[in-house]
């Protein structure tokens, strides 16, 4: 039977907050039309500076994501020859240079390398997430496996509900391993050995386990799911895009390097907001108000407060509408 894929993401705007609903279908599955669609979503939000977060959330009542449509992976596999490590790693290569190509990438998806393809075209969909000014928040209104669970850990922040659900990979009992990035961002989640042993036996996590390990960061009932991942996604969109996207990069990307390695990541996003128009004044503002009121605004409690609640620093100007 050939592969076939009817998925789709329905996007609702709240303005600074896109609520996104994941309709994989009756089996709520992961297959190529959501993956093309969630690209053209991440494009959209980099364009438009007043969305400032993204809220997804399954469209089926139990699951967010069940994993990806095995169909979909196994025509791909099928199509392909069989190769060894070092051949595998030849094509994951080539796919990485030619999905950036204008010319080959549209021939080359019509050839058994479209599976490669295909794949690297999702993870650098999942990388610019990760790079994006914009807050990514994975409601998990249920279940997650494989996919799923990838697509929750790529984004920044998650919210998981309490019941009898679970979220894990699962892949080896299949006789694969994780292909969405799970080895990697599951192991940067919860550890090293966690993860391995995790992946190893293929037992996902219940929510209190998730929780416990670092896997999600909230657990609430049901029917408070979207309610709360929408709260954190307005709370945190209040934050600068500008900064939020160096703080993601120095973290996601300088954090997986040396430390030495890490630290120039670091460096150059700092000395790209430090001399920014938008940091220079909230500085400058900082420094005319300790001038004024002889302390330090955060230093002093209710400042402190109205900052974490508004995004920035309250100042004189902002104070005064200058």
């Amino acid at each position: 039977m050939t592969y076939k894929d009817n998925g789709q993401l329905v996007i609702e705007d709240r303005g600074a907050v896109l609520v996104v609903r994941v309709d994989g279908g009756p089996h709520q599955v992961f297959g190529l039309n959501i993956a093309q669609q969630l690209d053209k979503l991440v494009t959209r939000v980099d364009r438009d500076p007043k969305i400032r977060a993204v809220v997804f959330t399954g469209a089926h009542p139990e699951r967010f994501v069940s994993h990806a449509a095995v169909r979909w992976l196994q025509q791909g596999g099928a199509e392909s020859p069989t190769v060894g490590r070092r051949g595998a790693a030849a094509v994951v290569r080539m796919a990485k240079h030619v999905d950036r190509s204008r010319l080959l990438g549209p021939l080359l998806r019509r050839t058994p390398m479209r599976g490669a393809l295909q794949l690297e075209h999702l993870h650098r969909t999942f990388l610019r997430m990760n790079a994006s000014g914009a807050l990514f928040v994975a409601a998990l209104n249920g279940s997650a496996l494989g996919l799923g669970a990838e697509f929750a850990w790529a984004c920044d922040l998650r919210v998981m509900a309490d019941g009898d659900f679970f979220i894990g990979q699962p892949e080896i009992l299949l006789g694969i391993i994780p292909g969405g990035g799970g080895t990697q961002r599951l192991t940067r989640l919860i550890g090293t050995h966690r993860s391995l042993a995790a992946i190893l036996e293929g037992k996902p996590f219940t929510p209190a386990e998730a929780l416990a390990n670092g896997a999600v960061d909230q657990v609430v009932p049901q029917d408070k799911v979207v309610a709360q991942a929408v709260e954190l996604a307005e709370r945190f969109g209040k934050r600068s895009k500008g900064s939020v996207a160096a703080a993601k990069r120095s973290v996601y990307f300088g954090g997986s390097m040396s430390l030495e390695d890490g630290l120039h990541v670091e460096r150059a996003e700092f000395f790209v907001r430090v001399m920014s128009k938008e940091g220079q004044e909230l500085m400058r503002d900082y420094m005319e108000t300790t001038d004024a009121t002889g302390e330090l605004p955060l230093y002093e409690p209710d400042t402190y407060a109205r900052s974490l609640a508004t995004g920035s620093v309250p100042g004189r100007r902002s104070t005064n509408g200058r």
